[in-house]
């Protein structure tokens, strides 16, 4: 993403010296990734993979913030928006063992290592014998705790897996329309203040039906006041002219799954994302709706 936007901006992509000096990398770690012994909902949630990014930003040390979009929270501090949402990678959730390529092939209480509600939900909805337990750290650390043994099977996002250049390791992968991943999940987020939300090379970032899928995902979060106390999964796709979205929520246990499917017509005069975001809001609030606090942890 440094080298796309430097070129946007005039660079040559292929010069390393010259990438570096039109838009120079500043590595910024955060909260969520110094604390890896704890799920995030014990430490404030997803907000803390962002804040201290955000405050660079909004203090002009930095002029824009790239993020994976699952980890962006409903609401943005004020000042700062989302600008641009790329091309999106593969959504799905990868299936990682040191055997069987299904989860519904794991042997009877086997040991299932996610540091992720959603996943810990929907995989008990499936098979409620599973013995989940909380692994957290950089794909590295994870795949290392399955080769010595700490699990038996591990979830990631496959889109993680791609851009690292493993994607050979995942086993199988998660049907997104059986088993929504998360919203936004595979897209990243290119996070601006909202003063330089037009600028051209912005613009030369977005991938119109990537920010439309994002939009609907993103908005049936947003009615279900979506965080790491509550197992939210959502999946968009455009096909026939229209714009499909799944959205499903469940109880922590994963005894209970909540689901509702719809579809819209994208508008080509009006602003089209808004389409997409109601489409979402109202998925969502349909399915709050329907579960009430059964979902929430």
């Amino acid at each position: 993403m440094q080298r796309r936007i430097a070129a946007l901006l005039g660079a040559d992509p292929e010069s390393p010296a010259e990438v570096e000096r039109v838009a120079p990398l500043v590595v910024i770690t955060t909260t969520g990734d110094r604390v890896q012994d704890r799920r995030l909902l014990e430490i404030g949630g997803k907000g803390l993979f962002t804040k201290e990014i955000e405050e660079a930003l909004a203090e002009g040390r930095i002029d824009c913030a790239v993020h994976s979009m699952k980890d962006m929270p409903a609401l943005l501090p004020d000042g700062l928006c989302i600008a641009a949402v790329p091309e999106r990678e593969d959504p799905r959730d990868a299936f990682l063992s040191r055997g069987v390529a299904r989860l519904e092939d794991l042997p009877q209480g086997a040991r299932l290592g996610t540091a992720s509600l959603r996943r810990q939900a929907q995989s008990l909805n499936r098979r409620p014998d599973l013995d989940v337990q909380m692994l957290r750290g950089n794909v590295d650390t994870r795949l290392a705790k399955l080769a010595a043994g700490e699990a038996d099977a591990i979830l990631l996002a496959y889109a993680g897996l791609r851009r690292l250049g493993l994607g050979d390791r995942a086993k199988g992968l998660i049907d997104p329309k059986a088993a929504p991943p998360a919203p936004g999940q595979g897209a990243l987020a290119i996070e601006t203040r909202e003063a330089d939300r037009d600028r051209p090379w912005v613009a030369g970032l977005v991938c119109e039906t990537t920010t439309l899928c994002v939009a609907a995902e993103r908005g049936a979060l947003t009615a279900l006041e979506g965080s790491c106390k509550t197992p939210v999964g959502a999946h968009a796709w455009l096909e026939g002219g229209l714009l499909h979205l799944i959205v499903e929520a469940l109880s922590p246990d994963g005894r209970l799954k909540f689901r509702h499917t719809g579809a819209a017509e994208i508008p080509r005069l009006a602003d089209p994302t808004v389409a997409a975001r109601d489409l979402g809001l109202s998925l969502g609030a349909a399915v709050k709706d329907e579960a009430g606090d059964a979902i929430v942890l």
